[in-house]
Order: structure tokens, then sequence, then C-alpha cells
């Protein structure tokens, strides 16, 4: 997530599978990143809980389990995207930035400018 912070991303991080779906639910974000095999209070797939149907924020899932059933599974289950640990924060950011372009309809690269008043 450093490469995210470091691209001016911001991010928020949660312990555990309970506290992100809370946080998916009551806040908007652009785009969630959730590892689904490291995260305590969470088992399966994004949609496989009928509460965790209700997210709108689109989903990355990031695993270490990388087979093709794997990856097909996280995607029919509702998943945006999938990408296999370990994998390059470059890799990951332009995932990111792909998917936000995406669901905002914008053509142009994401960029993230910020102006700094004196």
């Amino acid at each position: 997530m450093k490469g995210l912070k470091a691209a001016g991303y911001a991010v928020d991080h949660a312990a555990d599978g309970e506290t992100g779906l809370h946080m998916a639910l009551t806040q908007p974000y652009d785009t969630a990143i959730i590892d689904i095999y490291c995260c305590p209070k969470w088992t399966g797939y994004p949609s496989s809980k009928d509460a965790e149907r209700e997210i709108r924020t689109p989903v990355i899932i990031l695993s270490a389990k990388g087979s093709v059933d794997d990856r097909v599974k996280g995607l029919q289950t509702g998943s945006d995207d999938y990408v296999t640990k370990p994998s390059l924060s470059s890799e990951l950011l332009a995932r990111v930035q792909a998917l936000i372009r995406r669901m905002s309809g914008l053509s142009e690269p994401t960029r993230l400018t910020a102006e700094i008043c004196p």
C-alpha cells in the first residue's frame, strides 16, 4: 500500500474483514483491495455474505492463491479484478488506476494533483 500512498492516493487500512466491511458500507471509496485469505474475520470471496453484496465499491482481490480456478472464482463472485501475490506495486497501482478510470468513465489516465496555497 506504500506505492499507492506514494502515488498520492489516500489509503485506509482495516485490520480485519469485519471492520473493512463496515468501512465499505458506510464510506465512499473509489476502490477496495481485499486480501481474502490474510484478513481475520473474513472468509471467502467478497460477495459470499448478504451484507457484502451491498458494497458498491469496486473490489480488487489480492491473493497468494493464483490458480486459474481461484482467479475465475474471485471474478465470478463479484470482484472487479484479481491480482496474485507477490505483485509489483507498479502493477497494483496501474490496476487501481484502470479500475477507477473505468468506473468514472474517464478516458484519460488517472492523475492526482494538489494545489498548495501560500
